[in-house]
């Protein structure tokens, strides 16, 4: 077996564990955490995934995670996370959580969010290039073609939690 993940209902309960390549293949759901990494000036770290990545190659997106694993809470998988792809020790705030299409299978989304204070370390197998946007050029960028859709959708989410009528700050 490969990854293994929690699968879950449509209420985010177990239902039990499985192989995550399968839950995709099946359309099951499962969780996937990701975070939101802000600088101290607040601005946003954007990064373009490689392009022989297997999920969404050569594409850009706000958001750092991946799959939690099975009997891993959001949380915790959003620390794993963080550490495996930036090199980054810490404890991302949950934000919100919702139930997304997916361009790929459907998932439960847990995003978080970060203040990241020290140099980051990005992993050459995640990350192939990156740099800190502030809101308006998020705003921007968000809206490209070659924008991960998954991370289009949760920052539509994000962006009317915090400010629905006005642009990020």
């Amino acid at each position: 077996m490969g990854e293994l993940v929690d699968r879950v209902d449509e209420q985010d309960q177990v239902l039990g564990v499985v192989d995550r390549a399968e839950a995709i293949r099946q359309g099951w759901l499962h969780r996937i955490a990701t975070i939101v990494c802000r600088d101290e000036d607040g601005r946003f770290l954007v990064h373009r995934r490689p392009d022989d990545s297997s999920r969404f190659p050569g594409r850009y997106n706000w958001m750092l995670g991946g799959a939690a694993d099975a009997g891993e809470s959001y949380e915790e998988a959003a620390a794993r996370e963080l550490l495996e792809e930036l090199g980054v020790h810490a404890n991302p705030s949950f934000v919100l959580k919702f139930l997304c299409t997916g361009a790929i299978s459907p998932y439960w989304l847990g995003l978080h969010e970060v203040v990241i204070a020290s140099p980051v370390r990005p992993s050459a197998g995640e990350v192939a290039w990156h740099d800190w946007l502030t809101a308006t050029e998020l705003e921007s960028l968000v809206r490209r073609e070659e924008f991960v859709p998954d991370a289009r959708e949760a920052f539509d989410r994000y962006r009317h939690l915090n400010r629905p009528d006005r642009p990020l700050s």
